[in-house]
């Protein structure tokens, strides 16, 4: 399910029907442990260039934060969505990730006639035409636009979930494979949010029953 239909469209940046929109799209949040796999689409304004955009990985995040609103307020249209940890471990990560691309390109509040991936899949669910981009976020400033809308948009769950489940300190690894997160997944066993079809989540439950 979409979790944040965050679309936004400015009378403003109206274009006439002939004008060629291309979407960008990139994820956030396959990697991880926990929490859900997000992935944002944006429709860049050519006449509001932003300065500044690339992968959101080689930004920091007070630079991530302050982009975010200079997309949401130039962009043509946009949308954050999401698919859940019970959608990963049921549909597996990739195909979560590619529910969750498509759940944010049929968000946009404008519909465009193309899209543009970072990656090498293209969503078969996807009824526009589309290309994937293999680092299409250095390339492509829509795709690096959607690139930090949608890490911060999982940065800010992270955080919720930290909220919740403090002993997991999500707030520093962000879900993330690292040593601390390990120490207290096997301290604490898997919380909901975690990803039970993960190795490591998986072992982490085997070794709880063992005890």
């Amino acid at each position: 399910m979409v979790q944040e239909n965050l679309s936004l469209f400015h009378d403003d940046a109206m274009q006439t029907q002939r004008t060629y929109l291309v979407a960008g799209v990139d994820e956030a949040g396959r990697g991880p442990l926990a929490g859900a796999v997000y992935a944002a689409a944006v429709i860049l304004n050519p006449e509001c260039p932003i300065e500044g955009l690339t992968d959101s990985k080689k930004l920091t995040e007070k630079k991530r934060l302050a982009l975010l609103p200079e997309i949401q307020n130039k962009a043509i249209a946009w949308c954050i969505a999401s698919a859940s940890v019970e959608e990963i471990d049921r549909l597996n990560i990739l195909q979560a990730t590619m529910l969750a691309m498509t759940r944010a390109v049929e968000g946009l509040q404008r519909q465009p006639q193309h899209v543009v991936i970072d990656g090498n899949r293209v969503p078969s669910q996807l009824n526009i035409p589309a290309q994937a981009i293999v680092k299409g976020d250095l390339s492509h400033a829509a795709i690096s636009a959607a690139s930090i809308l949608a890490k911060t948009a999982r940065d800010a769950e992270l955080l919720r979930l930290h909220e919740r489940f403090p002993q997991y300190a999500f707030d520093q690894h962000k879900g993330y494979g690292t040593a601390l997160h390990m120490e207290r997944l096997k301290a604490f066993g898997p919380c909901p949010e975690h990803r039970q079809s993960f190795a490591p989540v998986r072992r982490s439950i085997l070794e709880s029953t063992c005890k």
